[in-house]
């Protein structure tokens, strides 16, 4: 897989898994927050889904869309679109009805500096969103940053775990689920707290980023020594099937991969394959930010693609001089400031 032609095709080839769970989903799907990383290649999956089921749901992709070129490739593989800022009233107010609705708008990059914005974004638009759809049931894409650092023996927090957000962001996306849980309650709204760490697209993600730094000679802080990850595709499709499992008050799921990941492994991984020897700095704390996924991965087994998968085709994907996005994790990052 060198091309993103390639990529795009594998991140959008539904399993049968996800083909017989839309099968069974009743109604249009809305995505809200369409055009970030994930989404365009979530909504192209999800029609791929319908289709191969022999159902004929409307896929309706909502974003400002300031790619006329994403809208097009979107549009010509059957996902309608809508142009719209969800921080503007009478644009929210404007969008049609769906039974089904993903809610993926966020911010989190340049909150530093900017903080009334991403509590804006992140907390006040969960409240509008909730009560124009109170006839829906809704998938909210959340993070496993509104958890505390994890002591390592633990093997990271499950949904048990009490919340403890480290940072303005973090607090910000437990205000999310605050939001959409008092309206869950309020109008009896099923829905599903989606808490995502980290997906992975050979474009962006923590196994791209430590690749790159090894290939470069650059020095990896080890101080957030293990980390989890999860295919792109593995996580859109989760996301997808979690419609069939919305409640009321909320679910909730972290959804990630099984493994905690060793951050010095994974880069001496790539360096034996680069010809490199990594560069360290710092030593790993005894915490980090890790997920227990397993609950998901009762309701939907395990990822589709390992690990390992994902580092080879992480390694070629740097070899053939495949293109990568300016949009780094900070997987890093203890403190919470991004």
């Amino acid at each position: 897989m060198v091309t993103v032609e390639e990529l795009e095709r594998v991140l959008t080839e539904p399993s049968e898994k996800l083909i017989r769970d839309l099968a069974e989903l009743e109604g249009d799907l809305l995505v809200l927050g369409a055009g970030g990383k994930m989404g365009p290649s979530l909504v192209r999956l999800a029609k791929n889904a319908f289709r191969a089921a022999g159902r004929k749901n409307r896929v309706i992709a909502v974003s400002r869309f300031s790619s006329t070129t994403l809208r097009q490739e979107l549009e010509s593989h059957g996902v309608e679109t809508i142009s719209a800022d969800l921080m503007v009233e009478k644009e929210l107010q404007r969008l049609p009805l769906s039974k089904n609705v993903i809610f993926m708008a966020g911010r989190k990059f340049g909150t530093k500096g900017q903080e009334h914005q991403t509590w804006a974004m992140n907390a006040y638009l969960p409240g509008r969103v909730a009560q124009k759809y109170v006839g829906s049931r809704m998938v909210a894409f959340s993070t496993g940053n509104v958890y505390p650092l994890i002591p390592l023996a633990y093997g990271g927090a499950s949904e048990e775990h009490a919340v403890d957000p480290i940072g303005e962001y973090a607090q910000s996306c437990l205000g999310r689920e605050r939001i959409f849980e008092h309206f869950s309650r309020k109008h009896g709204i099923p829905m599903v707290f989606f808490r995502l760490n980290y997906a992975i697209d050979l474009r962006y993600g923590v196994l791209l980023e430590i690749a790159r730094s090894v290939k470069n000679g650059q020095p990896i802080d080890l101080r957030m020594g293990n980390v989890n990850v999860i295919w792109q595709g593995d996580a859109n499709e989760m996301a997808l099937r979690s419609l069939l499992h919305c409640e009321c008050p909320p679910k909730i799921l972290n959804v990630t991969g099984p493994e905690s990941v060793s951050v010095r492994w994974v880069a001496e991984r790539f360096g034996a394959r680069f010809g490199k020897k990594p560069l360290f700095v710092n030593e790993e704390e005894r915490s980090a930010l890790l997920s227990n996924a397993s609950a998901a991965h009762q309701l939907f087994g395990y990822p589709n693609i390992s690990l390992r998968q994902m580092i080879d085709w992480t390694i070629r994907w740097i070899e053939s001089g495949g293109i990568t996005l300016n949009k780094p994790t900070h997987f890093q990052e203890r403190e919470g400031v991004f």
